[in-house]
């Protein structure tokens, strides 16, 4: 909050001395200190995407720890600036000193976070939450100092030329605002693809102490006793020497990191511009382990009962010689589905290139999935999978397997919303089927059984199954942060639909064996599922998801 700066009463003495001794024109220090404040706004935005994006990627739930993130920031901005009134009269070196402070707690948040997350988030216990207690501390702190900059730099600039109040709060402001939108759009198009995370914010850090030290040493410095001054440079150059320290050891610390998170196997961590994809084991005889984003995608001994339960009913009973995958880029819904006779096409839709040229390439996972991309039946399309199904043809597939993130991540609602199996029902001839993935039965049955409510809603008839499974899951967040065996789920939930007015599908195999499914198995799984049911339940759409 900044305290208006109405015209002195005549007589009364301002609380400074004097005019500012510049080094330059009057009008070329404005120019100054509109140009920190624009990079300060800049900087500030930055720290707050980077928390925002660090907490939606370790702790999930994207909606839920953007608000924290963002309301708590914008709470503490307020106290700061509150706070801020009583330097006023010490605007120079209270200026200084808080872009010292707020270089040095933004530019490591990124770090000390992941760090946090990496070797204490699987401990269990208190040490679970860690990472959402010190995603607060840091919102908060990073607020503070934020908050604390625009009081000092309005009495910076009333210093040099006294104007009226709305007239420097406007000239403040323009430059604020305009400083985050470029903040704003550098993180996700300069910083996150060319830095990443931790060296992107440690650089923002090193730009925001450089910024607010030449401000003040240089602009400023004879406003500053000597003492003030060297303490300045002094502790400043400190900050920038851990700054760049930490930045010359992101390589190690990140190795260090992801074998703390995802084991000593890892051998490919990439970032592809739509995800990281990080693949552990696969080689010489050990199980392989696909994570994408942090969550474990495809896990060692799993993988085979998850897919085989996916495809291999959906494709039992009916016509299946067109098939579609929707996701499922590492292919190994693929390799099931080749595996039965009679299918002449599958076509795969998968948002990220990278994954697809991992699935072709790497010996683990060309191993994992059967060298499916090898075959010529299989046409892979790069596209978002909703955007694709708006322009696909009609009546074009016989089966349609939706292998998507889980329902309850936020960024994939919108895969399991009522308009999306709208459009996955056009695209299905007649008698064709559409298979989900729709979570974990047992642990998150009220997201289960949400999806049927909504596919129902779309004007299919689902039949409900789900197998059990050995290792995490496909958790809501990464699995790190489900931190305990009794929070991970235990199976995998599916739902079998057929379009309406047709009867619910039957749970039945054509084929004799797949390896780890049986007709027995698959009927009692059907059962199970069944007994979770929780009727009532509304369906989710765009504009209002349920999960």
């Amino acid at each position: 909050m900044i305290e208006p700066h109405a015209p002195a009463p005549p007589g009364a003495p301002p609380h400074w001395t004097g005019p500012v001794r510049l080094p330059v024109r009057p009008g070329t220090g404005r120019f100054l200190v509109l140009v920190c404040v624009f990079v300060c706004a800049a900087c500030g935005l930055v720290y707050e995407l980077e928390l925002v994006a660090f907490a939606s990627y370790l702790i999930g739930d994207s909606v839920t720890q953007s608000s924290v993130v963002l309301s708590v920031m914008v709470f503490a901005m307020g106290i700061g600036s509150l706070a801020a009134k009583r330097l006023r009269w010490h605007a120079a070196v209270g200026f200084g000193a808080i872009e010292i402070a707020l270089a040095l707690v933004g530019g490591c948040s990124a770090m000390t976070l992941y760090a946090v997350f990496a070797w204490t988030g699987g401990w269990g216990g208190m040490w679970a939450d860690g990472p959402r207690f010190l995603l607060v501390a840091f919102s908060l702190a990073i607020g503070l100092l934020i908050g604390a900059e625009v009081p000092l730099l309005m009495e910076l600039i009333q210093r040099i030329r006294r104007q009226d109040a709305g007239g420097a709060v406007a000239d403040l402001f323009a430059a604020d605002y305009v400083g985050a939108l470029v903040g704003g759009l550098a993180f996700p198009f300069l910083l996150l693809p060319f830095l990443g995370q931790l060296t992107g914010a440690l650089v923002t850090g090193t730009v925001n102490v450089v910024a607010g030290g030449a401000l003040v040493l240089g602009l400023f410095r004879r406003d500053l006793s000597r003492r003030a001054r060297w303490t300045l440079l002094l502790v400043g150059l400190t900050v920038l020497g851990v700054l760049a320290s930490a930045a010359a050891l992101t390589g190690d610390f990140d190795r260090a990191a992801r074998h703390a998170v995802y084991g000593e196997d890892v051998r490919v961590a990439v970032r592809t511009g739509v995800e990281e994809v990080v693949l552990a084991g696969g080689t010489d005889g050990r199980p392989l382990d696909l994570f994408l984003d942090g969550r474990l995608r495809v896990g060692g001994r799993d993988a085979r009962r998850y897919h085989e339960a996916l495809v291999h009913p959906a494709l039992s009973g009916g016509a299946h010689a067109r098939v579609l995958i929707l996701g499922g880029g590492d292919g190994m819904a693929a390799r099931e589905a080749l595996d039965e006779r009679g299918v002449r096409r599958v076509d795969v839709v998968e948002i990220d290139p990278g994954l697809i040229r991992l699935a072709r390439h790497d010996p683990g996972l060309t191993a994992a999935n059967g060298h499916a991309y090898d075959d010529p039946r299989v046409h892979a399309v790069t596209a978002d999978v909703f955007d694709w199904l708006r322009g696909a043809p009609t009546a074009a597939y016989d089966v349609v397997i939706a292998d998507l993130p889980d329902p309850g991540i936020t960024a994939s609602t919108k895969l399991y919303s009522q308009e999306f199996y709208g459009l996955a029902r056009r695209v299905l001839a007649p008698g064709g089927r559409l298979v989900v993935h729709a979570g974990a039965v047992t642990s998150r049955p009220r997201v289960f059984w949400t999806v049927a409510a909504t596919l129902r809603a779309a004007g299919f008839a689902t039949s409900a199954y789900r197998v059990l499974g050995h290792d995490s899951g496909f958790a809501a967040g990464p699995d790190r942060s489900a931190a305990g065996a009794t929070r991970a789920p235990h199976d995998w939930g599916f739902l079998l639909a057929a379009p309406a007015p047709a009867a619910p599908p039957p749970l039945r195999l054509d084929r004799a064996a797949p390896r780890t499914l049986t007709q027995a198995g698959l009927t009692a799984d059907g059962a199970a599922a069944r007994r979770t049911r929780i009727p009532g339940l509304p369906a989710s759409t765009l504009v209002h998801p349920r999960y």
